[in-house]
């Protein structure tokens, strides 16, 4: 593949209680490197504490206002902003009102997470040994899961 194109409300999406993301560059265009979604937050909107031992995760904010909560900060990111986190920073976000954010996880596999995730029969979501799992192949380590081990 040469190039890859994506138009306005294209690419595989998918559609979660609290919020609906378009994978807009895929891992398999970028030989991996990096996968970029757009994530529109729904209001409400949160991310549990984690961390990733191997990806960073950029944010850029399009609309609305999400809050990063670090260790030993809180930032309110609104539209232009950009939240860089490497690796092995402990981090979490809310989002009360509602937005949209674009997301860079370098290196990719996101999009392959976000399909094994949609696959996975709704009796699995309560399965937390198979969700812990599923997580760490796919390099996030939940706060909740290494307080239970």
């Amino acid at each position: 593949m040469d190039h890859l194109i994506v138009d306005t409300g294209d690419g595989t999406n998918y559609d979660w209680s609290n919020d609906h993301l378009f994978v807009k560059t895929p891992a398999s265009a970028t030989g991996g490197q990096i996968t970029v979604v757009e994530d529109t937050l729904k209001p409400g909107f949160h991310l549990g504490r984690h961390f990733h031992k191997r990806m960073t995760e950029v944010f850029y904010v399009l609309e609305g206002e999400v809050q990063f909560i670090f260790d030993d900060e809180t930032v309110v990111a609104r539209p232009g902003m950009t939240v860089t986190v490497p690796p092995g920073v402990m981090h979490e976000a809310t989002c009360v009102d509602g937005g949209k954010m674009l997301t860079m996880f370098s290196p990719g596999g996101f999009d392959q997470y976000m399909e094994e995730l949609a696959l996975l029969p709704e009796t699995a979501f309560d399965d937390s040994a198979r969700m812990q799992a599923l997580a760490e192949k796919y390099d996030t380590w939940m706060a909740e899961d290494l307080d239970n081990t």
